[in-house]
Formats: structure tokens, C-alpha cells, sequence
């Protein structure tokens, strides 16, 4: 039985120092929304590293797209840019203050890895397994009368909306405790 619904998460951005930083806080959020709040630092760690890359290393540009994905018991982690050359791991000077970031990718992780992408660039991935103390929400636990459903619309549908429509789901109906009535939030209609 699949116990955990799969999420998404994608972000658009110029790999420059204050984005990095945007990103950074971005995930933490993201996955303090998921409730994986035990993964926050390796993923937030391991995305400055990748974005840090891009930024130092990135030819044309950089530009890149950065993915979080939850599926079952593993968050994947990727980085896209449009740079073909592959990342090295290499052996740093000990007296170096660079390129010691995939090394520290890879300890942190449970896996990672490079794929050549068909329009030229790259993505650098790692993944993250789930922790078992951090299980998904039971939505049928406790339920009252109504099912509990959360209805989330792709980021892409909701650009023409402006920035109001990113503040909440566009319909949530939480969990009633016993003998409460459920709690419902609508999408807000445009102007």
C-alpha cells in the first residue's frame, strides 16, 4: 500500500549569490510543508552546493531550474543548467577553500549523479531518504463525517493569477475532530 502521495517543487532562477539564498529558504519551506522537516539541512546544504557549481562554473549563463521531488520514501533533489560539461569530483589541496562541493553532495546523500540532457545541458541530481520518524499524514485518522482532501494546481496554470494566488492551496478541506466542522479554503477568484 502506497502510503505517501508524491509531490513536486520547481524553481526557475539565475544562480547568483542573493537567488542561491532565496532557494535555500525556499526548500527549507517546502519541506517543512511536506513535514520532512529532518531533511532540511542536507537538502538546503546540498542545493546551495549545486547552485554554488552553476554560479562558478556555468557557461553560457546561469540560468538553471532547481526540482524537488517526494516519492515514497526518497526526495530527489535536482539541478538543470544548459552548460554540457559534466561536473568532476576531484581531490582538493587541503589548503583549498573550493571544490569540495559534489564530494560533500555525495556524503550526504544516498545517491547522485549526472544526466546529459537532450537540449544540451545538465542536471545534477542527489537523493534523500525519508526517515521513518517522519511519516506521512494520515488524512483518514480522525476524519468526522468528510474525507480529507488537499487540491494543489501546478504552478504553471496559476502564473496569470499573479503572486496572491501562490499564498495558499487553491482548496484544502482539513480533518474534522470529533464533532468540529471542517475547515475550508477556496481559491480566490481573479479581479
Amino acid at each position: 500500500m502506497i502510503s505517501r502521495v508524491n509531490k513536486h517543487c520547481t524553481v526557475e532562477l539565475q544562480a547568483l549569490p542573493q537567488r542561491i539564498r532565496q532557494v535555500r529558504r525556499i526548500v527549507s519551506a517546502q519541506l517543512r510543508y511536506w513535514h520532512l522537516d529532518p531533511l532540511i539541512d542536507p537538502a538546503a546544504l546540498g542545493v546551495t552546493e549545486l547552485l554554488t557549481n552553476v554560479h562558478q562554473h556555468a557557461e553560457p549563463d546561469k540560468r538553471c531550474t532547481v526540482e524537488i521531488a517526494l516519492m515514497l520514501d526518497r526526495l530527489t533533489v535536482s539541478v538543470r543548467d544548459h552548460d554540457p560539461r559534466l561536473p568532476r569530483v576531484g581531490a582538493p589541496d587541503e589548503t583549498s577553500t573550493h571544490g569540495r562541493g559534489l564530494a560533500l553532495v555525495a556524503a550526504l546523500s544516498a545517491s547522485w549523479g549526472v544526466q546529459q540532457r537532450h537540449d544540451g545541458g545538465k542536471a545534477v541530481w542527489f537523493t534523500l531518504l525519508v526517515p521513518a520518524s517522519a511519516p506521512a499524514p494520515d488524512p483518514w485518522r480522525d476524519r468526522g463525517a468528510e474525507p480529507a482532501v488537499a487540491f494543489e494546481r501546478p504552478t504553471s496554470t496559476l502564473t496569470s493569477l499573479g503572486g496572491a494566488a501562490f499564498a495558499e492551496p487553491a482548496a484544502v478541506l482539513r480533518p474534522a475532530g470529533a464533532g468540529a466542522v471542517p475547515a475550508v479554503a477556496r481559491e480566490r477568484s481573479p479581479a
